[in-house]
This record gives C-alpha cells, sequence and structure tokens, in this order.
C-alpha cells in the first residue's frame, strides 16, 4: 500500500463546525459509523450502542475524549458532512490501497435505495452509481445522483474519480453513450456497452446484421458454456466480428470502436409439470479486440456488481430497509456501508458470508482489529 490510510484519509475531512462548540471530533464519528456497520448496526442508535459498548477498544484508535456521542449527534455530523468530499476519500484510499491488473473488468451500474422514496413529493430517492472491480469483489467509488434517469451524467464524474488505465469497463444498455465512451478512452482503458432501443440506430443495425445462421459454421470466432442449477440450465453462447462493415457509418461515432458481438442465452428450465425455453439476444460493442471468449466472460463478469455488491448490501447490510434521508446522511452512510462491505470481503481468514462476519466483528475486538488493517485501513 502507498499513500494515505482510510483513517489518514478521514482525518483530513473538512469539518465545517465551529470547534470551540464540538465535543467529538469528525473523524472519531466517522470511524465509529464505519465500524459499528462492520459490527452489523444499521441505523444511528445501534451505531451509538455500539459506540458504548466497545468505547475502551475504539480508544485505541480515536480519541473519544468525551466518550461516545449520541445517536442525535451522529446523525447530524453525518448529515452534514459533503457528500462529494466524502465520495472523493473512498476513491483516494481504494486507489492507494487497491491495484487493478491490465485487463481487469470493472463493471459499473447504479442501485436505488429503495426505502428512501418519499411518497408525499413522489421522489428524492436516493440512487448510488458505483465502480466495481470484478476481479475481487471490491467497490472503487461511487457518486449519488438524484435518480436514476441521471445515471448517463453520473458515470462521467464517477470516471474522473478513478484509476482505469488498462481496464475494461463494462455498462449495461444505459450507458450506452458517446460521452460515456469518450471519457473511459481518455482514461486509457477499453469499453464495453450493452446496446439496446436507447440507441435506436445502431440496435437496428445489429438487427439488419443477425442471422441464425451466424453460429453455425466458422465466418465469426464463437464461443459457448453451459451451466446447470436451481431446476434449469442455461446455455450462453457467443460471437465477434472485428469487421463493422454492418454498422456502417455508426461505426465512427464510437471512440476507437473495435469489436462488436452478440450473446445468446437460451434457458431452459425444468419445473413441473412444465418444461419453459427463452432464448434472449444482447448485443456489445467494444474498444477492445476480444475474442468470442473473452466478451462472454466479461460480460458474465459485469453482472457480478449485482450478485457480489448489490444483493449482498440488502440482504447481508438491509440497505433497501434504511429510511434515512436527511442533508447528505443517506448517501454518506451507503459510501460508510460499501468501506465496510471492502473490508469485510478483504478478511479471509474467516470463511463465512457477509452478516456472520458483521456478527463475529460485533462481539470480538480482536476479529474486529483483524479487518480493519485490510485494504491499509489502520
Amino acid at each position: 500500500m502507498n499513500g494515505l490510510s482510510l483513517l489518514d484519509q478521514i482525518s483530513i475531512i473538512h469539518d465545517y463546525r465551529q470547534s470551540w462548540k464540538t465535543s467529538y471530533t469528525l473523524a472519531d464519528i466517522l470511524f465509529l459509523t464505519i465500524t459499528a456497520i462492520i459490527g452489523g448496526a444499521e441505523g444511528w442508535e445501534e451505531i451509538a450502542d455500539f459506540g458504548e459498548d466497545h468505547l475502551d477498544w475504539l480508544r485505541l484508535y480515536g480519541d473519544f475524549e468525551n466518550g461516545c456521542p449520541s445517536h442525535h449527534t451522529i446523525a447530524r455530523v453525518m448529515g452534514m458532512i459533503s457528500g462529494k468530499q466524502l465520495q472523493t476519500l473512498f476513491c483516494q484510499w481504494m486507489k492507494n490501497c487497491h491495484t487493478l491488473t491490465a485487463g481487469s473488468v470493472v463493471a459499473i451500474d447504479g442501485k436505488s435505495l429503495r426505502a428512501t422514496y418519499d411518497k408525499s413529493k413522489r421522489d428524492n430517492v436516493i440512487h448510488m452509481v458505483s465502480a466495481f472491480s470484478a476481479q475481487n469483489s471490491m467497490v472503487l467509488g461511487q457518486v449519488k445522483t438524484a435518480t436514476k434517469s441521471n445515471e448517463i451524467t453520473a458515470v462521467p464524474e464517477l470516471l474522473q474519480l478513478l484509476e482505469l488505465k488498462g481496464c475494461l469497463v463494462t455498462l449495461d444498455a444505459m450507458g450506452c453513450q458517446h460521452k460515456i465512451a469518450q471519457e473511459i478512452i481518455k482514461k486509457k482503458a477499453d469499453y464495453l456497452l450493452a446496446v439496446k432501443g436507447n440507441q435506436g440506430k445502431l440496435a437496428d443495425a445489429f438487427d439488419n446484421w443477425y442471422s441464425p445462421a451466424m453460429w453455425m459454421g466458422k465466418l465469426y470466432d464463437s464461443y459457448s458454456m453451459q451451466e446447470k442449477g436451481h431446476g434449469r440450465e442455461e446455455t450462453r453462447f457467443c460471437i465477434v466480428s472485428h469487421n463493422l462493415t454492418p454498422l456502417g457509418d455508426l461505426a465512427y461515432d464510437w471512440p476507437e470502436l473495435t469489436t462488436i458481438g452478440i450473446v445468446g442465452v437460451n434457458r431452459q428450465e425444468s419445473v413441473a409439470p412444465v418444461r419453459a425455453e427463452s432464448i434472449v439476444l444482447r448485443y456489445y460493442i467494444s474498444s477492445a479486440k476480444l475474442t468470442a471468449k473473452e466478451l462472454l466472460e466479461a460480460t458474465r463478469a459485469h453482472w457480478s456488481i449485482e450478485n457480489q455488491l448489490h444483493w449482498r448490501l440488502d440482504v447481508g447490510m438491509r440497505e433497501d430497509e434504511c429510511q434515512i434521508v436527511r442533508g447528505e446522511a443517506g448517501a454518506n452512510l451507503a459510501v460508510c456501508r460499501h468501506i465496510a462491505m471492502n473490508l469485510l470481503t478483504a478478511d479471509k481468514t474467516f470463511k463465512a458470508g457477509i452478516k456472520r462476519k458483521q456478527k463475529r466483528a460485533g462481539r470480538n475486538n480482536e476479529y474486529l482489529s483483524q479487518i480493519l488493517t485490510g485494504c491499509g485501513s489502520s
């Protein structure tokens, strides 16, 4: 690791409070919040309870001269911390402690915190766009956006915070935008973008190119794989071409476009008494010169952000049930959950799921300290 540790990064966040009126440092409150989430706390009251129960341990890392702050103080301070500053801190911390290898898949996708929806205003749901290293199951950074529709503008902002040289950045169809592709190229990375109706002419070009006869013969590089489980069988097959002629002039709209590909999924579900079968086709464009095998594996790796991040946040940390929205508190708490998730994931000494690791950390200070040594936190 090089650069500042997480504790060092926390200490440089600007505190807008009047110093003579504060009893608890901003660094102490942030550190308490992160470690309490690692220990399984889910709200302000539980974070304060964790502080009271682990005060002697917390003093090994911070001041906590006046004891543990109340849940009202924690909530107020977390609501006033600059969300952008905390998000930048997170990205810098991950740059310092996590190195991406050439060709690593970085999946970018958004997630809404459903319980933050304001029924009276019919809006205000917090939406976080995250970058996720599929290889190591680590969050690399995130930014908050007002709504899912603003994800298009949030992605370039997130890209600016990341070190992506040599990586393959994957996005779903919403991220299939000329500006986003250009920003990825500027970061000296490659893009792999899904194509759907939001790029109508491009999707039509793929439709006109596609023919079932493609899967026969050796005209195109092809690859397939099969998976079985949970009462269903899936066959995934892919073809790629480095001849961009099927796209016509549209190929010139995409910077350094090199590969076009089609992925098909044939799913058979054996649920008695009916056996259902479905086939889905997906189109992709990439600036990287990918083989069919590489493209298929990269599209599979993209969905790790759903299985290894979003699902674990909801099931392990119950993020979708969190109703905290005041000020910047909801987004800041989401960043703290990402920090906790990375630290819990980095620990390989205890082979268990996130929830079980949290419970152990909550009752075992030695294990909690061990978790903090991951990703250069302390």
